[in-house]
């Protein structure tokens, strides 16, 4: 069986790039999409529904629920995906870029995350994933804002993951290497080549190796695996 079937996802950035590849896999699968984007649907499947939302805007974020809540009263998984990078010298980081990204990388996920478990609350069940980087972890020169929020969305798991717990909810976090995607083509290929090679695996992320992980912490078996940190390419 589906790990997928009968079972609602709310995936955010769900129209381009590794979301839109989540949720083909998703719905492939037989489940239900819910995508929260700011783009035109580019959707037509009849297990995706799109709910367009600014995701830096904290209030925009709890207000489209009401908005969910008359589609469905069903969200069983989510997968915090959505992310944006300036990459820039913290001397010289224009405050409205870092802003940007603590509001959409680490606040929206709290957001979300916090009132897709109402509804996990009630059913008993629920998964909650972040995608979260390598710049976590290697802490590379231009990202630290970007390394800050992504190390945030771990520590957010870990949390949540504690409060959760007793109504059968786990959070865990992919921390994914660098994917051929709209945000790594914003930095000098070169840099991002040298980090790669120094990996354990040194190769780029493919997508099977996010959904790899996606099921993995997805699955019924899983329901033993929270709090945990997940690095692709032997990042630690």
């Amino acid at each position: 069986m589906s790990i997928y079937k009968d079972k609602t996802t709310l995936l955010t950035g769900s129209t381009r790039g590794v979301g839109r590849q989540i949720a083909d896999h998703i719905l492939a699968s037989g489940g239900n999409v819910i995508g929260f984007a700011r783009g035109t649907s580019t959707f037509e499947h009849e297990q995706y529904r799109q709910f367009n939302v600014d995701l830096s805007d904290a209030t925009a974020v709890t207000a489209i629920f009401n908005e969910v809540r008359r589609h469905t009263n069903q969200i069983d998984i989510v997968i915090n995906n959505a992310g944006v990078l300036t990459s820039q010298y913290a001397m010289i980081m224009p405050p409205a870029a870092a802003q940007s990204m603590v509001n959409v990388n680490l606040l929206a996920p709290f957001l979300i995350s916090r009132e897709a478990a109402k509804f996990m609350r009630k059913s008993k069940w629920g998964r909650i994933i972040n995608i979260g980087s390598m710049a976590a972890s290697l802490e590379p020169i231009g990202d630290s804002v970007y390394a800050a929020t992504k190390a945030g969305l771990s520590t957010l798991a870990n949390v949540m993951a504690k409060e959760f717990g007793s109504f059968g909810v786990t959070c865990n976090t992919l921390g994914i290497s660098a994917i051929d995607s709209d945000m790594l083509a914003q930095l000098p290929r070169d840099k991002i080549e040298e980090i790669i090679k120094h990996l354990p695996v040194a190769r780029f992320a493919e997508i099977d190796d996010i959904l790899n992980i996606i099921d993995f912490f997805a699955s019924e078996r899983s329901s033993y695996v929270t709090a945990q940190t997940v690095f692709l390419g032997g990042v630690n």
